[in-house]
């Protein structure tokens, strides 16, 4: 055999290694393989082993994975007029492949840019109190809203979170302080309630003592124990006004009828009765 039949059978052998490696393809499990022949959708090839014809075929492979993708932060305001700074991430996934290549030429890219105006669109529609407490409203409205437009590429979005929000500093400042009067408002209510509860619980507690008089004493006996608890050298401890005044004024009739009774015996006698002078030491015992 010559060198040139030499030189064109290794040129053939290396044609139909390229060739082969032109229609043998391997589809993955997690893709699909979208075959144009001639510029015409022939046909999607399963995950496995595909062949195709070479020149005339040429296969796309499409991944059916989901897909994170990121939202970049958006200046957007809220209808009650406060700007914010809202970042979010959508997750999505291709669910027809043919449609994903054909319906539009770069589907990651559309759905960047149909995520965030579909963002701004839907928090400029509410309150910043809603935005805030109300994220799971917000993301099912946003992914409903994406679904019916990207649905007819192909792409499906499975999720979509609102990932940060920030606020103003002056906006921040000024939720503090409603937070802080809010905490103090509902201290003041649970402080007057419990006044309240106090009082009620005193006016029961005075009318038992008012029934039961040694109640009273020994409740100051009670206190005369928490007192020395303290290791006090002195203890200054009020006597019962009431019992005071009571001791006094039968203090007070003991005297006025004692000077009764002298006072009538002397008249009579000139001097003191037996009876009066009785009544005098019993007195003077009394004092005593």
């Amino acid at each position: 055999m010559t060198f040139p039949m030499l030189l064109a059978v290794a040129a053939g052998v290396l044609l139909l290694a390229l060739l082969a490696a032109r229609a043998i393809h391997v589809v993955q499990q997690f893709e699909r393989g979208v075959v144009f022949r001639l510029g015409r959708v022939r046909t999607v090839k399963e995950p496995g082993l595909a062949v195709i014809i070479p020149v005339i075929d040429k296969m796309t492979k499409v991944s059916l994975r989901i897909v994170t993708l990121p939202i970049q932060s958006q200046g957007i305001i809220t209808r009650d007029n406060v700007s914010v700074d809202i970042s979010a991430v959508a997750y999505f996934r291709v669910i027809d492949a043919v449609r994903s290549i054909v319906a539009i030429e770069n589907v990651y890219a559309a759905i960047d840019q149909i995520a965030q105006t579909t963002l701004r669109k839907v928090v400029g529609q509410h309150t910043l109190d809603e935005t805030l407490s109300e994220t799971d409203v917000i993301n099912s409205d946003i992914r409903q809203i994406l679904d019916v437009t990207t649905l007819d590429w192909g792409v499906e979005v499975t999720l979509v979170e609102l990932k940060d929000i920030q606020l103003p500093d002056s906006m921040k400042r000024a939720m503090a302080r409603e937070a802080e009067a809010e905490r103090e408002k509902r201290a003041k209510i649970i402080a007057a309630e419990g006044e309240s509860l106090a009082a009620s619980a005193l006016g029961e507690a005075s009318d038992a003592m008012m029934a039961h008089p040694l109640a009273l004493q020994l409740r100051n006996l009670q206190t005369l124990v928490e007192l020395g608890v303290d290791k006090n050298s002195t203890v200054i401890f009020p006597a019962p006004l009431m019992s005071t005044i009571s001791e006094l004024g039968a203090f007070l009739a003991r005297e006025a009828a004692a000077a009764a009774g002298r006072k009538a015996g002397t008249t009579q006698t000139g001097g003191p009765s037996p009876g009066a002078a009785a009544g005098q030491d019993r007195d003077a015992r009394g004092l005593a």
